[in-house]
C-alpha cells in the first residue's frame, strides 16, 4: 500500500510540474539608429509640431520647443524617398513647409 501512495505522490508531482506555468522570455529585435534625420531649427518663440509627409500621409515626428534646434530621426522611410516636411505652431495658426525633399543623411529644416 505504501508503494501505491508513493507512486501516486510521484505521479502527481510529475503532472504538476509538466502542466504548470512555464517561464517565457519575450524580446523584440534590437533597435537600429536611423540614418535619416531632420535637423529642425525653430526660430519662433513657441513650439512647433514637426511632420514628415510621404504619399500624402502626414506622420508626426516630434515637437520642437521655441528658440531651439533638435535633430530628429526619420523612421520608416527609405533613403532616396521624396518627402515633405511641415512644422505647425502649437496654436495651429501658422504652418511652414518644405516640399520635394529627397531623404539622404540629415536635412536642415529652418522654421521660419
Amino acid at each position: 500500500m505504501a508503494s501505491r501512495v508513493y507512486a501516486a505522490v510521484v505521479a502527481l508531482g510529475i503532472a504538476l510540474t509538466a502542466c504548470g506555468p512555464r517561464q517565457v522570455e519575450v524580446r523584440t529585435a534590437p533597435t537600429t539608429a536611423s540614418q535619416l534625420q531632420v535637423r529642425v531649427t525653430n526660430n519662433l518663440t513657441q513650439a512647433v509640431n514637426v511632420y514628415v509627409t510621404e504619399g500624402g500621409i502626414d506622420t508626426f515626428v516630434r515637437q520642437v520647443p521655441g528658440n531651439s534646434t533638435q535633430t530628429v530621426p526619420v523612421q520608416g522611410i527609405a533613403a532616396g524617398t521624396s518627402v515633405s516636411f511641415k512644422a505647425v505652431t502649437i496654436d495651429g495658426t501658422r504652418t511652414f513647409s518644405k516640399a520635394n525633399v529627397v531623404l539622404t543623411g540629415t536635412y536642415n529644416f529652418p522654421v521660419p
